[in-house]
């Protein structure tokens, strides 16, 4: 099985540390706490399991459409690789707000991009996943929805 699967499950099939790394992700987002160590102290889980489930666990919103997400993904730089990736974007009829490549190190780039999901636009799982099938692209990662 793919580790980079999406699974949609009910909260209470859900372990109690990934439902505390959401909440402190929580916290820090509403900014009622600074640090992350001021986070997990509240939710009373070490700083430890919150790095290790923080880019793995996302609430999910029935109403994701309409909104900004913010992907980062790792990939080969090769010439083409960033027009494949963004016309996948557009295959799943979603909107390009921001695009920042990193200047490739050791023949690999990073990618930080912004889509909005439209009414029309695929799913965001399907779009995820038709991005990482693309040859060179080593991973993506979500790091942020509004």
């Amino acid at each position: 099985m793919n580790d980079d699967q999406y699974f949609i499950v009910k909260k209470k099939a859900v372990p109690e540390v990934l439902l505390k790394v959401v909440e402190a992700k929580r916290l820090l987002d509403s900014e009622r706490v600074m640090t992350v160590q001021e986070a997990t102290d509240a939710v009373e889980i070490s700083r430890s399991s919150f790095y290790k489930y923080k880019d793995d666990i996302f609430p999910f919103f029935e109403n994701t459409r309409g909104k900004t997400i913010t992907f980062m993904l790792q990939m080969d730089d090769k010439p083409g690789l960033l027009s494949r990736v963004l016309s996948q974007v557009a295959k799943c009829e979603a909107n390009i707000l921001t695009i920042h490549q990193s200047i490739p190190v050791n023949g690999i780039a990073v990618l930080t991009l912004s889509v909005e999901i439209l009414p029309q636009s695929d799913s965001t799982s399907d779009m995820v996943n038709s991005i990482e099938a693309i040859d060179g692209v080593h991973y993506v990662k979500l790091v942020s929805r509004e």
